[in-house]
């Protein structure tokens, strides 16, 4: 097994499934492709992409033919495996060159969209990428703040730890904490549904980061998978007494809960408040996967 980065990009003419799916030409890329089978691989994505950079993580499960087109493959994905990035990692660092080391440190460019990497540069960019934000929106509403263990400074020089990433990416804790930190940090500490932003003295959020697709049902760890609700809020989302529309309104289970309570805990237009951020915007699949599903509506 070995890891690599896809290139991956909103305008390619392939049929990538971000997060299910990568497509690709087997001519080109098949060798490198079925290396990387039971591994992780880094996503990134360039500036004519939408210039995110390394942006995630995820396990790849399998290669499977393309049944339209002999001449392609998709790479199927580990979907409950994919760790959206705290910090969007840019491919080259002024005065450090590129975090890559098959890749130029002339700033040329490397237009392979499969490209094998050690586990050494795995590890400086999954450092970097998942360094934790030490800013009040992304600070934990109890216990100690610190820095992950293993994880330094998004641009500071990679030194090696004893216990391997892909170790501590399938650690449930690790991946909760992140995730909660990526979700408080792009709703700014408020909760998307009643509008309230509590904090405590230290400056800690009383919000919560919920998962729209639940972890039990292979959801991601993503920005876009997740909610930043209030506690009450959060338990009224996970039990299927509130949803979310496509045009995000705030959907209410029929005769679940009084009029007066609603007035109380929800918005006056009973709209979900996005992240000013349109790249962590709810993904409509994950909500519509809640409203089949969980939402008592």
């Amino acid at each position: 097994m070995v890891k690599a980065v896809f290139i991956q990009s909103s305008h390619s003419g392939y049929d990538d499934q971000p997060g299910k799916a990568y497509h690709f030409p087997k001519k080109h890329y098949l060798s490198r492709v079925e290396q990387t089978v039971g591994d992780w691989v880094i996503f990134y994505e360039g500036r004519r992409g939408g210039g995110k950079g390394y942006h995630s993580v995820q396990r790849v499960l399998q290669v499977q033919d393309d049944p339209k087109d002999p001449a392609l493959a998709y790479a199927l994905l580990d979907s409950g495996s994919e760790l959206s990035f705290e910090n969007f990692v840019p491919r080259w660092v002024e005065g450090q060159g590129p975090y890559e080391t098959g890749l130029p440190r002339s700033r040329g460019s490397n237009t392979s969209a499969v490209r094998l990497i050690s586990d050494a540069d795995f590890a400086r960019i999954i450092d970097a990428g998942l360094a934790a934000r030490e800013v009040p929106n992304a600070i934990p509403r109890t216990g100690d703040f610190t820095a992950e263990p293993g994880f330094a400074e998004a641009q500071a020089p990679f030194e090696p730890q004893d216990q391997p990433r892909e170790m501590l990416l399938s650690q449930r804790a690790f991946r909760d904490r992140s995730f909660a930190r990526q979700v408080k940090h792009a709703y700014g500490g408020r909760c998307s549904m009643s509008g309230l932003e509590l904090r405590n003295g230290g400056g800690r959020p009383e919000v919560e980061a919920a998962h729209i697709v639940p972890v039990s049902e292979r959801g991601p760890d993503t920005v876009r998978n997740g909610l930043a609700l209030s506690g009450t809020v959060h338990w009224m989302f996970d039990r299927g007494l509130l949803s979310i529309s496509d045009d995000n309104e705030v959907l209410v289970a029929k005769k679940a809960v009084d009029e007066a309570t609603l007035d109380r805990l929800l918005l006056p237009d009973r709209r979900l408040i996005e992240p000013v951020n349109p790249a962590f915007k709810p993904h409509r699949s994950y909500l519509r996967w809640h409203r089949e599903n969980v939402f008592k509506g």
